[in-house]
């Protein structure tokens, strides 16, 4: 374990604080550091922060606390220039640019960097604030805010040691409240607990968590703070000094016992924790058995057994305090022996036994630790699992970073780079994947705003729509009163939609306003028909009933697409079926149901009922094709018309010649080919006719003819195809809409 240097025992004497900062580095970096140290205390003068301590005060103790993580002298320098003048006073983007320059002239492009990121990451405090303020009135959506703000803040950084640097400056704001008391310190502590220990958590800074947890407990639950502190009873140099001799009675026992490469740590559990055990578990102070705690990390698994045997004889088992999830792993796989005993003098120690394997999989691997003391669900996945992962072997490994690049290189490799999080003007977090524009922003917030986005400002400053967004950036988006997306949003050339659910929502908007177009012609349509038949009272509903239709709206639109036709439309306007319209009195020998032909193997063609060897052919209006459902119309000399039993004609047919409809069906392995229309609608571009094309070439499907037609960047392409069954016409049908700029692709 590394233990934290505490600031305020050092600021009083400037050579201890210089002494105490260059703690394991070279002469070399420890002279740079002591400049770093007179420009900074001459540079910051008597500023204050806006909690009242004075610039230089927090900067030292900030640097004090780095310096205990055993971070580079690039950190430690950055944790003094913080605040350097031109970053927080509000001089604007060219005084910030001036004063990195300036750091970076004097002490090096990283420092710089690592300067600029802190500034960066402080301008997430007020927006974390004023959410964390007004959160509560919906729990879940507080939770999933707070979480995404979480990631927001990792995802807002190039290097790892800036999160660090925050929540050293995080631990000296909580460590100055203790000593000097403030309201705000109630604010602070609630974010601490909310946005900054959790993270410290997740990568395993745990020195910096405890503490965190422990001031913020403090501040927000002063009596019961007081009360567990009271109760432990014993001064937390004591409760220390009782874990270093419970480690090395265990580990002479274990050297006796011929266990020696074995790896002991313990520490007393802090206040914060010992609260949260009592509420979780409803019990009482006395009933907490791991206030103090020990874990045993050996090779094999039998030596945990063996551990646990030497553990047992040497203090007394706590009944019902053993837990052997090494026989039976919890969901997570996670394994370990728990066990707890009580000492002589009758204090109690947990004692957890694992090996390294098991171990590693507890803090890095699926079992994710962190998750079991925050109590959460994944809300990234595995894929976020595995980057807090990364990150926590980045931070063990730190010792061995030779120098900032490598700590660039290796956090970018570790980074989650998958998304970014955006603001609306009143500061809520909008996560989006990487490579979005304002249009998915405002489709994020709302379909609405989505669909009536006509412009946008980013940071106060207009931009264009097709806009990659970055991190941390405000977006406001410009909205109309009422409208609808443009089709040039759907062209990917253009790049004005960088996720399939904006895509989809502009897809689906002009598809509902094909509907509605449809649905208005078709009702003045009706209304025109039924005006001129003197029926303007008909019930549309009772209509669609008579016509087999769902409702008036399918019906309106079936007539505008001519699916009805108007002899149809009167016969159910006068009360009649439409699709028995006297069928009986004009055709007796329709009355009975038609039997349906039975098709035999080696008929080929199209079978008719109760004749053979008659002559047949396809209907052009509808162009019937297997396994269409057909049926059959008999000519004047022209033997029987094919149609599909869809066709607007035939519903037509069927009221004037109701006697001249005959069933019909598909024959077995006919093995012919079909023509076939169809219809892609596509935004215009050079080459847009080539592609299809090459589609059906691929296919093997035969083109007969073609037709287009372009207006305004929009493109209308029909087709004339022959295929020999329509499956195949559905698969080349899906390959075309894959086909760059194609909105739509059907069967006419």
């Amino acid at each position: 374990m590394v233990s934290v240097v505490h600031s305020l025992a050092a600021l009083s004497d400037p050579e201890e604080s210089i002494a105490t900062l260059s703690h394991g580095l070279t002469a070399d970096e420890a002279a740079r550091l002591r400049e770093a140290v007179e420009f900074a205390r001459s540079s910051y003068g008597n500023e204050a922060l806006g909690t009242h301590e004075s610039v230089w005060s927090h900067a030292l103790g900030m640097a004090l606390i780095v310096a205990g993580l055993r971070l580079d002298v690039d950190s430690r320098i950055a944790a003094l220039l913080f605040a350097y003048p031109g970053l927080m006073g509000g001089e604007g983007k060219e005084g910030e640019v001036a004063a990195e320059e300036q750091i970076a002239a004097r002490f090096g492009r990283p420092v710089a960097q690592l300067v600029a990121g802190i500034t960066r990451l402080t301008r997430l405090r007020p927006i974390a604030r004023g959410f964390l303020r007004d959160a509560g009135e919906d729990p879940n959506e507080a939770k999933a805010q707070i979480e995404v703000l979480r990631k927001m803040l990792l995802a807002m950084v190039e290097d790892i040691r800036v999160v660090l640097l925050r929540l050293a400056s995080r631990t000296q704001t909580l460590r100055y409240y203790a000593a000097n008391p403030a309201e705000l310190r109630v604010t602070v502590a609630r974010e601490t607990l909310e946005l900054y220990s959790p993270l410290a958590n997740r990568l395993g800074v745990w020195e910096l968590k405890w503490e965190l947890e422990d001031l913020s407990f403090r501040f927000l639950h002063p009596d019961i703070y007081r009360k567990i502190a009271t109760q432990l009873d014993e001064k937390r140099i004591e409760r220390e000094q009782f874990i270093t001799d419970a480690i090395a009675r265990l580990r002479e026992e274990l050297a006796n016992a011929g266990v020696h490469d074995v790896e002991i740590y313990g520490r007393p559990k802090h206040i914060y924790s010992i609260w949260n055990k009592m509420r979780k578990k409803g019990v009482e102070f006395s009933e907490v058995h791991d206030v103090r705690a020990l874990r045993v990390i050996v090779d094999e698994v039998k030596d945990c057994y063996t551990v646990l045997g030497i553990a047992h004889n040497l203090w007394t088992p706590i009944p019902k305090e053993f837990d052997d999830y090494i026989s039976h792993p919890k969901g997570n796989y996670y394994r370990s022996l728990h066990t707890a005993v009580r000492c002589r003098d009758g204090r109690s120690l947990e004692v957890q036994i694992r090996t390294r394997e098991m171990h590693r999989h507890a803090e890095l691997g699926v079992a994710a630790h962190w998750r079991y003391k925050e109590g959460s669900k994944p809300a990234g996945g595995e894929d976020y699992d595995e980057k807090i992962a990364l990150l926590r072997q980045l931070l063990q490994w730190k010792d061995e970073v030779a120098d900032s690049a490598d700590w660039v290189q290796r956090y970018k490799q570790a980074e989650l780079d998958e998304t970014i999080y955006v603001l609306t003007p009143q500061g809520r977090v909008v996560p989006l994947p990487r490579g979005a524009t304002p249009i998915d922003f405002a489709y994020r917030v709302h379909t609405d705003l989505g669909h009536r986005c006509r412009g946008a400002r980013v940071n106060g400053a207009l931009v264009t729509l097709n806009t990659p967004l970055q991190n941390g950036q405000r977006v406001e988006i410009i909205a109309a009163k009422q409208g609808g997306p443009s089709r040039d949003w759907l062209n990917p050339a253009q790049h004005y939609l960088g996720t399939p659910r904006a895509r989809a929502k502009v897809r689906q908007w002009f598809a509902g306003l094909a509907h509605d177009e449809s649905l208005a012609e078709g009702r003045t349509l009706v209304m025109r028909e039924l005006q001129r038949i003197g029926l303007t009272n008909a019930n549309l509903d009772d209509m669609a009933g008579r016509l087999g239709l769902a409702g008036s709206e399918q019906m309106l639109i079936a007539f505008a697409r001519g699916e009805i036709g108007p002899r149809a439309l009167q016969v159910a306007a006068r009360g009649g079926a439409a699709a028995q319209p006297a069928a009986t009195e004009a055709a007796p020998e329709m009355a009975a149901p038609l039997k349906k032909p039975k098709a035999k193997e080696g008929d080929s063609g199209i079978l008719i009922v109760g004749v053979d060897k008659l002559m047949t052919s396809l209907a052009g209006c509808c162009k019937p094709a297997p396994p269409d459902a057909i049926i059959g119309f008999v000519t004047r000399g022209k033997g029987v018309s094919i149609h599909r039993a869809d066709c607007s004609n035939v519903a037509n047919m069927s009221l004037r010649h109701p006697e001249r409809l005959i069933e019909t069906a598909w024959g077995i392995g006919g093995g012919g080919v079909f023509a076939v229309d169809v219809v892609v609608e596509a935004n215009d571009r050079q080459g847009l006719l080539r592609d299809v094309s090459e589609v059906f070439s691929r296919e093997k499907i035969n083109v007969t003819a073609v037709n287009t037609l372009s207006r305004q960047g929009a493109a209308r392409m029909s087709f004339t195809v022959e295929i020999s069954d329509i499956d195949h016409l559905k698969r080349t049908l899906a390959t075309i809409r894959e086909v760059s700029g194609v909105v739509d692709a059907r069967r006419a």
